[in-house]
């Protein structure tokens, strides 16, 4: 699937809207019956689930997937606890999680694309579970209350924004007193081409979006965030992007060309905790 046009000068709201199109594509292409999948394990977004955890979720939650991590597995989550994944896709985050927290637990899951979120729900009608809702909203601007959540998790999503420091304001004000932080996602560990950074299509894709580390650290605490921790899970070459379906953004098998990555420096999938004092 070709790539739509885009003017990498536009506004944040353009880059946006790019990436709406895409997932949009993508969560379509899963309802047709396609997956991302060429035969081969892509390199970012394969292998994530362990076979008990696939086998809870309905297949299309699975197929519509395009995290780099797990960050239900890794989030400690505990019965009766109410649980927030921003970008949450197809709604497999969401609904493993109501599973975790079980009955007297709750899962939200909030997305700005339509066709995502009707597969969403489309899942969850399947899955059975009730303790489960999706809500349209943009993951800048969430559409719940003030210290409504005891965990925020996010799967490959927050590098797709433009405004980070609103996405982590935003985590740290639906958290309660004492709640966690527990985001996979696409980390720069050193510095990042510029020309990549500019472009859209590797935006979409969750490359050039992705945080440098201390970056990410710097604005956790800006944010009001403690105990902050990065933990690496992969670790990407430029062969791993350009075969994955993630480089090029939803829809598609892999980049025309590889990404330039940083000469010093590695971009690498992390597992990011965090704690509201």
């Amino acid at each position: 699937m070709s790539a739509d046009p885009v003017d990498t000068t536009d506004s944040d709201d353009a880059l946006r809207d790019h990436v709406r199109r895409r997932y949009a594509e993508h969560a379509l292409k899963v309802v047709e019956g396609g997956t991302t999948a060429d035969g081969a394990p892509d390199p970012i977004t394969s292998g994530l689930y362990d076979p008990e955890q696939a086998g809870a979720v309905p297949g299309a939650a699975l197929a519509a997937s395009l995290g780099c991590g797990n960050p239900t597995a890794l989030a400690e989550l505990r019965p009766g606890e109410v649980v927030l994944d921003l970008g949450s896709g197809g709604g497999v985050d969401v609904l493993l999680s109501a599973r975790r927290v079980g009955p007297t637990g709750f899962a939200y899951g909030v997305d700005m694309t339509d066709e995502m979120l009707a597969l969403a729900e489309r899942n969850r009608a399947e899955s059975g579970l009730t303790n489960v809702e999706f809500l349209k909203g943009r993951i800048e601007q969430v559409p719940l209350p003030d210290a409504s959540v005891d965990v925020v998790v996010s799967n490959c999503v927050v590098n797709l924004s433009t405004d980070k420091r609103s996405v982590l304001a935003e985590a740290f004000r639906v958290l309660r007193p004492g709640g966690r932080l527990a985001v996979s996602d696409v980390v720069v560990q050193g510095e990042f081409p510029p020309e990549l950074r500019r472009d859209a299509e590797s935006w979409a894709g969750c490359v050039a979006g992705a945080l440098e580390e201390r970056e990410a650290l710097r604005l956790l605490a800006e944010a009001g965030f403690v105990d902050v921790e990065v933990q690496v899970t992969r670790v990407y070459d430029t062969a791993d992007l350009a075969s994955s379906s993630c480089c090029a953004g939803a829809g598609t098998t892999g980049c025309d060309a590889p990404p330039t990555l940083p000469v010093s420096g590695r971009l690498v999938s992390a597992f990011v905790r965090a704690r509201k004092p």
